[in-house]
């Protein structure tokens, strides 16, 4: 009797272990998002050329060119400063983006024209970035504190890679309800994202492109080197498109801040 006592008391453990370590839905979204950042820091700083497409409802293309530089910070969101080369209308523009991990991203737009700095309030961070189908918020990058995480299922991705598929709702204020993401399972990039506005209907889609290895300190690092976003509702489409690429670049803290803007 007490062998089967023994037998019942080391089951009931076994079973009592699987339940006590077996992963919710949010424990493993969250785990795939951490990894993802582990995974994608290290670049130190990012320098590419960059071209802007905007196609509206009925097929017309204007295109944009820009120079692209993004500062990694240690503890906090990264810096970015977008400057447009051309066409001429929109020449010597620059938007400059501190993103943070626990409060509201700083973003502010040099209009050259009237020779000012203007700062965008959170209030517009889902309004366009100069026509495109981008937002301010989409251009600061999407630190983990701002979103709570869902593991929804593994799936396929358009291209036939393995994916997980998760769901990010974001914390506080957004212009999204929340957004569903397809990681790569190879690199731990996204390769698709779906936003939904405030009504929670589908608003836009992202799909990411074109991934390209680079090495930094030894560490392998995947960029895509193309985003086509898609408005559902409106019809009109954006896209990011990267070259001339270089990550593990040394600049100057001082060409990320208001001051230099005016230079």
């Amino acid at each position: 009797m007490r062998s089967v006592s023994n037998l019942c008391l080391i089951l009931i453990l076994s079973l009592l272990s699987q339940f006590s370590f077996a992963e919710t839905s949010q424990e493993k979204g969250l785990r795939i998002a951490k990894e993802a950042e582990a995974r994608n820091n290290g670049f130190i700083g990012d320098e590419s050329d960059l071209e802007m497409v905007l196609i509206d409802a009925y097929g017309s293309k204007i295109v944009r060119k820009m120079e692209g530089r993004v500062l990694e910070v240690k503890d906090d969101g990264d810096k970015s400063l977008n400057i447009f080369l051309n066409p001429k209308d929109v020449k010597g523009t620059k938007m400059l983006t501190w993103s943070h991990k626990n409060e509201d991203d700083n973003q502010w737009l040099y209009l050259p024209s009237l020779k000012r700095v203007k700062k965008i309030s959170s209030r517009n961070k889902s309004s366009s970035f100069m026509g495109s189908e981008f937002s301010y918020e989409d251009l600061g990058s999407q630190e983990i504190e701002k979103y709570k995480f869902n593991f929804l299922k593994d799936g396929k991705s358009a291209a036939g890679e393995d994916v997980y598929i998760i769901e990010r709702v974001p914390v506080d204020n957004s212009g999204y309800s929340k957004q569903v993401v397809q990681i790569s399972k190879k690199h731990l990039n996204a390769v698709y994202v779906s936003y939904y506005d405030r009504k929670s209907e589908l608003l836009k889609t992202a799909e990411m492109s074109g991934f390209t290895k680079y090495t930094v300190n030894g560490k392998e690092l995947w960029r895509a080197t193309l985003i086509h976003m898609k408005n559902v509702q409106t019809k009109k489409e954006s896209i990011f498109k990267w070259t001339n690429r270089k990550l593990g670049v040394n600049f100057k803290s001082s060409l990320f801040t208001k001051r230099s803007l005016k230079r």
